[in-house]
């Protein structure tokens, strides 16, 4: 090898490497505790240097270029063999450390999620989880999370989605409840039952109907926003509502309502990251986790 043809300034791979991964200049300077002024020199440096452009501004981030995506993956490998050089001379682990910040609906960080964190937590213990439990849509694209997992595939073409499994649902009622109900056997001795939904616009009213029922709103006398107090609401047999079956069957105070002509309510699990999953080791190791324990949990 020629050596004196290698003229690369590795700080400013450097530079371009943790700007990839953070997402913006001011995220990346912190990280490499340096102004925000120089480490725009280092990368611009470099572009001139190459030849191309690596980055483009969105809002007040950073997305990479093609060039910059095809880079990226020849410097991480550089950054991981002087982490591999650093950690070797100071007789240190090869670690993964970090902040994630994890989005999902409030039934799934309530019920789900808990268990995978604690193995999370166990396996990899240099990474700091926050967790945020909405049924909103956080927008990874401006960076609200780093990773999401919802109920619908995302259309931007910007995130990485994975599918993770279907998830089916199903009736609900605490037994204290059908005891006085008289444990009805039909979609027409339904009819005359109270039911719980998450919404005044009549989301479950509708869905019911559109599958047989003949209710209207006299039969939901109660309605949350909140799925966790919905779920509390129905284990104290105030009234009947849908649950996916993973976190209703185990629920020893409920059974499950097999109505003939009732079928399951299906719909799809996704998880969801920006495309930091191509640069960042961090986010990869929990998505890979996470994907692997949906599968091992939702699965069976």
């Amino acid at each position: 090898m020629d050596w004196r043809s290698v003229k690369f300034d590795w700080n400013r791979a450097r530079a371009f490497l943790v700007t990839a991964e953070e997402g913006s200049l001011a995220a990346a300077a912190r990280a490499l505790d340096m102004t925000q002024p120089t480490l725009g020199r280092q990368v611009a440096a470099l572009e001139k240097e190459l030849g191309v452009e690596l980055f483009n501004r969105r809002g007040r981030g950073l997305e990479l270029t093609p060039n910059g995506m095809n880079l990226v993956e020849h410097v991480r490998a550089m950054g991981d063999a002087a982490n591999r050089f650093s950690l070797s001379a100071t007789g240190k682990s090869d670690v993964v450390e970090g902040n994630i910040c994890i989005t999902s609906t409030e039934l799934l960080a309530t019920f789900v999620l808990p268990p995978m964190i604690q193995k999370l937590r166990q396996a990899e213990p240099g990474i700091e989880i926050e967790i945020l439990s909405t049924n909103e849509e956080n927008n990874l694209n401006r960076r609200e999370a780093d990773i999401a997992i919802r109920s619908v595939r995302p259309s931007q073409s910007e995130l990485i989605a994975k599918k993770l499994c279907d998830v089916k649902g199903h009736l609900y009622a605490a037994t204290t409840y059908l005891e006085r109900l008289g444990y009805p056997r039909s979609i027409a001795e339904l009819n005359s039952a109270h039911f719980i939904d998450v919404q005044k616009s009549g989301r479950l009213l509708s869905l019911l109907n559109s599958r047989g029922f003949e209710l209207g709103t006299h039969n939901f006398p109660v309605v949350t926003r909140n799925h966790v107090v919905q779920w509390e609401l129905v284990k104290l047999g105030v009234a009947i509502s849908g649950m996916p079956e993973v976190i209703g069957d185990p629920e020893p105070l409920v059974e499950r309502l097999d109505i003939p002509g009732f079928a399951p309510i299906e719909a799809g699990l996704w998880i969801v990251t920006h495309q930091d999953l191509r640069t960042s080791r961090r986010v990869r190791t929990v998505f890979d986790f996470l994907v692997s324990e949906f599968s091992n949990d939702l699965k069976r």
